[in-house]
């Protein structure tokens, strides 16, 4: 038990106000972790904050748009005011549009690219500095299936490329920040309930599709991401940087 242990350790999770941000944030926190949390929506922060207090960890909850860099360097240097440091950097927030790309808007595209990608980056950048500082750090990017493969029946163009972007982010800053004991890697999830997928896994056509293209002929079923997160979250991956954990139930295999 003592490898995946996090007592003592402070875990950054941005987009923490609903889903899978919530499910991580819950996940360190069953591992003594003590937890900051980022979103837009105060309220709903505050709320995520008391349950996860409930668990007998201290939670700071942030109000942070994460498109926003001013927003994203206060976050931090508060972080760091409150707890003295940052072990645990979990870049969750993330977005999604379904356009043909001979048709799709500048905005939308902008939107994908800088939420799911340039975000990640800047967080981490900002995080990395406390990481560098305290020798110590374990950065874990929101990568997706589609950091992979494409997909046939829905044009993602946009948000394949911010995955596929997330983890060679996440190769690149593995590689430079090695020497200053800083890991950093990324899972790949398959489908999963959240908000922004709810109204996809409502839909009988596309859990036909997801019958088709995955071996477990199902979505991912809330926890099952936890074991990757704690993983990589914990000195149980002291000599893993630089990959991408598919959690796909099969999907990338094929």
């Amino acid at each position: 038990m003592s490898l995946f242990d996090l007592k003592g350790k402070v875990a950054l999770v941005t987009g923490a106000s609903s889903g899978l941000g919530i499910q991580f944030a819950k996940a360190l926190a069953g591992q003594g972790a003590n937890l900051a949390i980022l979103a837009r929506r105060q309220e709903k922060l505050e709320e995520v904050q008391k349950t996860i207090e409930a668990l007998g960890v201290k939670c700071f909850a942030i109000k942070c748009d994460v498109l926003k860099n001013d927003e994203i360097k206060a976050a931090v240097a508060k972080i760091k005011d409150h707890y003295g440091r940052i072990d645990i950097l979990i870049n969750n927030a993330g977005t999604a549009r379904s356009n043909p790309a001979e048709s799709q808007s500048d905005d939308d595209w902008n939107a994908v690219i800088n939420t799911n990608l340039n975000s990640v980056y800047f967080m981490a950048r900002e995080v990395g500095k406390v990481m560098i500082e305290q020798k110590y750090g374990k950065i874990i990017n929101l990568g997706s299936i589609h950091s992979s493969v494409a997909m046939a029946v829905s044009p993602l163009n946009a948000y394949c490329t911010s995955k596929g972007g997330v983890l060679m982010l996440t190769k690149a800053l593995a590689n430079e920040w090695a020497k200053y004991n800083i890991t950093v890697n990324a899972i790949g999830p398959a489908y999963f309930p959240s908000e922004m997928t709810d109204a996809v896994l409502s839909d009988p056509n596309f859990l036909t599709v997801v019958k088709t293209y995955c071996p477990m002929g199902r979505p991912g079923k809330p926890g099952e991401l936890d074991g990757a997160i704690i993983y990589f979250a914990s000195d149980a991956s002291s000599y893993t940087t630089g990959q991408l954990l598919s959690i796909d139930g099969g999907w990338t295999a094929i």
